[in-house]
């Protein structure tokens, strides 16, 4: 995907957000970028992102903010996902598969409780980036 292009990033953005209102139903969400984007045509830096919901009614919920965190390893392309609001939560790394850590040492934990929605939407996230779709 070329982040360097404004119409491909807003597009991806629509997409992210299209994809956290489906599987963290159900909230609405908006995407907001961390830092800049890659100038690159693809992703070769680092791309971090705030997936920020919203109730039905359109109350914002900061307590439920995620920072993803896109890179590159190697020739593949893996991901971060964690909650803003707690900082000793786990957090998710998802390349070919889901792996969750501590929040505190790092070191791989269990599966938190509401865990199975952040894992769909680490894979559509990491298929719309994978795929360019």
């Amino acid at each position: 995907m070329d982040w360097s292009d404004q119409a491909n990033w807003q597009d991806f953005a629509t997409r992210l957000a299209a994809a956290a209102d489906l599987c963290l139903k159900p909230h609405r969400h908006g995407v907001r970028l961390l830092g800049e984007l890659p100038q690159a045509a693809a992703l070769d830096g680092d791309l971090c992102v705030r997936i920020e919901p919203r109730s039905p009614e359109g109350a914002r919920l900061e307590q439920a903010d995620l920072e993803l965190e896109l890179y590159r390893s190697g020739s593949d392309i893996h991901l971060t996902l964690m909650t803003l609001a707690d900082e000793t939560a786990p957090l998710l790394w998802q390349g070919s598969h889901p792996v969750w850590m501590d929040g505190v040492s790092g070191e791989r934990c269990e599966r938190p409780e509401g865990g199975l929605p952040l894992e769909a939407l680490a894979r559509r996230i990491r298929a719309l980036v994978v795929g360019g779709d």
